[in-house]
Formats: C-alpha cells, structure tokens, sequence
C-alpha cells in the first residue's frame, strides 16, 4: 500500500538496511574546507614579489657591482663601528636615564613627579636633530661650566668645548631623547605589574628596594622588553642623524663617499640599507631570546625557536606525505 507524500512510516514498514558494508571509518578522508580567496590572494602576492625581485636585481640603475665594492670598504666599516659604539653607548645611558625618571614619575613626591613629567613631555615634543644641533652649539651660550652654589661660589669650572666632542655630542644627545621615551615603556612595565604582588610583598614585610629588584622588576620586564626593544630599533636607526653634528657615522660615511664619487650614490645608500636590515635583525633576534627567557614563569609551553619550527614542520611535512602515500 502505497504512502502519501510526507506520510510517517513506522519501524515494522521500514526497509530492510542494505547488505553493502559500510566503509571503515579510519579509511574516510576528511577533505579540507576550500578557501579559493586565500589562494587567490596568495597568487597575487607571490606574483607581485617575483616582479619586484626581478626589477632590483635586472635593474642596471642599482649597480650591484659597486654596491659589492662598497659593502666591505674601510671607510663603510669605519663609520659602522661609529653607530654601533654610538647606538650602544645611548641605549645604556638611555634605559638608565628612563628608569630613573619612571621611578621620580611614580615617586610620592610631587616635585620629582612634575619635573620627571616635564622633561618627558619636553624631549618627546622636540625633534632629535633639534636637540643634537642645541647640543652642538651650547658651546656658544655656555663656553664654561661649573658645580657649586647657586649664585654663589663655584666649586669647579671646566672648559665646555674641549668636553663636548662630536662623539659626546652624539651620545649625550640620543641618550637625552631616549631617555624620555624610556620612561614611559618602564613606567608602563612596573604599573603592569598586578597591585596584589606589591601588597603580598609589603605583607612579608620586604624592604622596598628588595621589593622592586627581586619582585617587581622582574615581573615587569616582561612587558617592558618588547617594547623597549622596539625603542632600540629606532635608536639605531637615529644614529643616522649625527651626520649633521660632524660625526662620520654608517650614513655619515656613505654620504661622504656620495659627494666624492656621485655615480655611485644609490649603490651607497643600498649598502646603508643592508647594513640597517642586518643591525636591526640582529637586535630582533636579541629580542626574541630574551622575550623567551623571561617568559618561562607565565607560560607552560616556551615559544618555540627557528630551529625548534622548523623540525617541526619537516615533521609534520614527512607525516603528512605518509599519509598521502597510505591512501
């Protein structure tokens, strides 16, 4: 007897199951969901990136001869050797000037607090080449310098000029400028750190200065490292500016050789470039090390390395052929 469409048939009407085993459930492939759009757009930049390598290497404009015989010329090395002592020298003094006025910035005393603000507020509204052609010709409205009391004796009296060398200049200036942009990145690490560690310390009844050294410096160098380490890639990146107070810096050096030999000013500059991508890459490597170092207490599992990923991927790329293979 036939049903009507939509009829309900109970379980005595209903076919019999069929005779034809169903398929092993480990033997059932899973096919990926298709995203047509990733590989499109993954198309489209490859496509862009294999014109834009063949264009700089093709490109006769570049000179890759000359860049060769620039790259490794004592004059490159001599002012490389410049960034490197002047971008260490004010990273140090930087981060020391920046801990310092973080902690006047959250100091109770209201006079460290405004002049700590002030000097922030006033060296990150400032230009930095401003500040190093002040410094450059602060011999002009100072010619002496002295240590004593206020409108009273001087205790000691020096000769500015012969203190302020290109290299002082240089350092004084980056430092100062670095300073004020540090004082925020640590001002920023320590409040991250959460209020319940300094009142568990303040209940052990833990000095201070233990406090902070063992406690929450630590713990804030987490957040800080990061960011800090950003600040470093632009410092470095800075040093490009002491050119103009008379120091012969990586770009100081490329550009005197420019003025010398003007055919190969863009063979100069893209030596300055790979000299900057390899500083700055080898301070993200820094970071990341150290990143990893101090992240051992708040997470399970430590980030992997470059090497650690990439076994991993040839593991799971083996594995993955196995299994192509076996079905």
């Amino acid at each position: 007897m036939s049903q009507p469409p939509g009829a309900a048939v109970s379980l005595a009407e209903a076919p019999p199951p069929s005779d034809t085993p169903s398929k092993p459930l480990a033997a059932q492939r899973v096919l990926p969901l298709r995203r047509p759009g990733r590989w499109i757009a993954t198309a489209i930049v490859l496509v862009l990136a294999a014109q834009f390598v063949h264009g700089l290497v093709t490109n006769p404009f570049y000179q890759w001869d000359r860049f060769g015989y620039w790259f490794l010329r004592p004059t490159i090395l001599d002012g490389l050797l410049i960034t490197l002592e002047v971008a260490a020298y004010s990273a140090v003094l930087g981060l020391l000037g920046g801990v310092l006025l973080a902690l006047a910035r959250l100091s109770k005393s209201p006079v460290l607090r405004a002049v700590s603000w002030t000097y922030v507020w006033a060296l990150r509204s400032i230009p930095l080449i401003v500040v190093l052609l002040f410094l450059y010709n602060f011999s002009a409205l100072y010619q002496t310098l002295s240590v004593g009391v206020p409108f009273g004796p001087a205790f000691f009296t020096f000769d500015e000029s012969r203190l302020a060398t290109d290299m002082v200049v240089a350092v004084v200036g980056l430092s100062l400028n670095e300073a004020a942009y540090a004082a925020e990145v640590v001002r920023g690490g320590i409040l991250s750190v959460d209020q319940g560690q300094h009142e568990a310390a303040a209940a052990l009844g833990l000095p201070k200065g233990y406090q902070f050294r063992r406690i929450v410096w630590p713990q804030a160098l987490r957040s800080i490292t990061p960011n800090y380490v950003n600040q470093l890639i632009g410092l470095v990146k800075s040093t490009s500016l002491v050119f103009y107070v008379s120091l012969l810096d990586l770009f100081g050096a490329a550009q005197t050789m420019g003025s010398t030999y003007p055919g190969d000013i863009v063979p100069l500059l893209l030596v300055v470039t790979v000299w900057y991508l390899i500083l700055t890459s080898v301070v993200s490597i820094i970071q990341f090390y150290v990143e990893r170092y101090y992240a051992r207490g708040a997470t399970r599992t430590l980030p992997p390395t470059p090497s650690q990923k990439l076994r991993t991927g040839l593991t799971d790329l083996r594995a993955r052929i196995r299994r192509e293979a076996a079905v």
